[in-house]
């Protein structure tokens, strides 16, 4: 799955607030990949970087997949084709969300 291309629709743009979770802010755009189903039930969640404004969809590579250890789901990360991102740099970017559960980010090959 790594190295895909997809499109994401972004249902939580940059500069918004989680709709449940008031207090919750989305410093990046974030949203679910059409047509793939996560464990949850739900339509695959990704966070998308290299994106520096609010967008409502957003098509890139998926450059690593984050695994929640005490969750039934996965986050993918996406990003444009042209950039790369460590997973330093990743986890300061989705730390405001990753914060909450105990995961790993595993990288693209």
């Amino acid at each position: 799955m790594t190295g895909t291309v997809v499109k994401v629709i972004v249902d939580r743009p940059l500069g918004s607030y989680h709709p449940e979770h008031k207090d919750l802010y989305y410093p990046i755009n974030y949203g679910y990949v059409e047509g793939y189903i996560a464990p949850d039930g739900e339509e695959q969640d990704a966070y998308i970087l290299g994106v520096n404004k609010a967008v409502k969809e957003f098509t890139g590579k998926i450059i690593a997949i984050i695994h929640r250890y005490d969750d039934v789901e996965e986050k993918w990360v996406v990003a444009p084709v042209e950039l790369n991102f460590s997973k330093e740099e990743i986890w300061k970017q989705v730390y405001f969300q990753e914060q909450y559960f105990k995961s790993e980010i595993h990288m693209c090959l």
